[in-house]
């Protein structure tokens, strides 16, 4: 591992070691990036291998122009209107892609998001390499943001730190959220699969009159986020006091499912498993957010896992940290003025 400080030099050699198909980590406006040629099969499979995830969990990629990404994806009118919003900048657009870029970088289905990073140093190497770099967080999954290079090194084992060929010192960057990801390939329709720096309206509100309107509510939101079932694990992050309807709509989200078991409040057991759903209850958790983590979650998080968790509000921090491997739907399930009524809001911010 070589580690050089930012300035004009480090671009020439940060291009070289890419092109050598090494992996390079370098900063952005948001977090420091773990960087290969996103068409090098061999430079992919190594990062696969720092990040520690199962080959198939798909990579955003930088580039350098909306020129350069209509070579790795097929631009519809939603996402042109976001490249010209919000790019370059921390916005993730994902689109169909084309299919040059090597396996395991785009998703199962298809899809590719892509990145123009506001960042000099950044803009400067993608330019000279005239290829996609991939651009997702140096972190090991599941670990904290990075925002200078020791929270990369004190959080990873020896074997990782072997894998790592360039570090590219910009020092201590801004602690910014990471970008922001939208879908675009519902044409008129763009889902925010996660907020993050640029913060986009995505609340939704309904009011619902009794426990089955709660479980049909439940039932709708499932479906728009059914097509990436299978793609990425999906959480259902519930808030809401007690006999709000929590397990009401995690009932909705079963039935939509095809799961036929009952399913009951796992309050006492704190965790529940029907097929693929998981149902997993913080509210007697002395220290939620810990306590969480010794379940063993991230273990549960896999393309095809649905999560619903209850009293998500008890362990915001312990969620938040599977941002990026999983899309975070957050429920709030409020009492109305009649004695059924239940105001149930949801959006992808909490």
């Amino acid at each position: 591992m070589k580690i050089i400080p930012e300035n004009d030099k480090a671009v020439d050699i940060a291009v070289k070691a890419l092109q050598n198909g090494e992996l390079v980590f370098m900063a952005t406006e948001t977090v420091y990036i773990a960087g290969v040629d996103a068409t090098n099969p061999e430079a992919v499979k190594k990062l696969v291998g720092f990040k520690n995830r199962p080959f198939g969990k798909p990579f955003s990629v930088g580039v350098t122009d909306i020129k350069m990404a209509e070579r790795y994806v097929v631009l519809n009118k939603t996402a042109r209107d976001l490249y010209k919003r919000f790019l370059p900048g921390p916005v993730t657009v994902v689109s169909t892609g084309t299919h040059k870029v090597a396996g395991g970088v785009e998703a199962e289905n298809g899809t590719l998001g892509i990145r123009i990073p506001d960042y000099k140093f950044f803009q400067e190497v993608c330019k000279l390499f005239n290829k996609p770099i991939t651009a997702t967080s140096a972190n090991a999954s599941y670990q904290r943001r990075p925002y200078k290079l020791t929270d990369i090194l004190d959080n990873i084992s020896d074997k990782q730190k072997k894998l790592i060929d360039l570090m590219i010192d910009a020092g201590e960057l801004p602690h910014n959220e990471p970008s922001t990801v939208i879908d675009t390939t519902f044409d008129d329709t763009p889902v925010i699969l996660r907020q993050g720096e640029v913060k986009l309206k995505d609340k939704n509100e309904v009011l619902s009159r009794s426990e089955e309107n709660t479980q049909n509510i439940a039932k709708e939101l499932w479906q728009k986020y059914e097509d990436y079932s299978g793609t990425r694990a999906i959480i259902f992050a519930l808030e809401g006091k007690m006999g709000a309807g929590k397990t009401h709509f995690v009932k909705g989200i079963a039935k939509a499912m095809g799961i036929d078991e009952k399913i009951t409040s796992p309050s006492y057991d704190l965790l529940n498993t029907y097929n693929n759903l998981t149902h997993i209850d913080t509210w007697r958790m002395i220290n939620p957010n810990s306590e969480l983590a010794e379940l063993d979650l991230k273990n549960l998080i896999t393309d095809k896992s649905v999560l619903a968790i209850e009293w998500a509000d008890k362990a915001i921090e312990e969620i938040k940290k599977y941002s990026e491997d999983a899309i975070i739907v957050w429920v709030k399930i409020e009492y109305g003025k009649r004695i059924n009524d239940r105001l149930i809001s949801w959006g992808n911010t909490w």
